[in-house]
């Protein structure tokens, strides 16, 4: 059985990762952020829309922004050779 994320990617996701920005009620004046990570479809996006949607009817908190950066690529990381010297102590 394949993993449900391998599987997506192979449909066509990519890693989307969202940073949101939140007011608590309890807070008004204090602007937090909150990570969000999933293998997702773009430009729908629908397991981030799920997301949103939870977050309203669930959460008690006003978005302010959200920002998003999506990888949709599949394949080996990139390596580049550069000419230098490193040490570690």
């Amino acid at each position: 059985m394949a993993d449900s994320d391998f599987t997506a990617r192979i449909q066509g996701g990519g890693l989307l990762t969202a940073e949101i920005l939140y007011w608590r009620p309890d807070c008004p004046s204090l602007l937090q952020t909150f990570a969000f990570q999933s293998i997702d479809r773009a430009p729908e996006f629908p397991r981030l829309h799920a997301f949103l949607d939870h977050w309203r009817r669930e959460i008690h908190a006003m978005i302010h922004s959200i920002r998003i950066a999506h990888a949709d690529w599949v394949g080996p990381a990139e390596v580049r050779v550069h000419d230098g010297e490193f040490r570690l102590n």
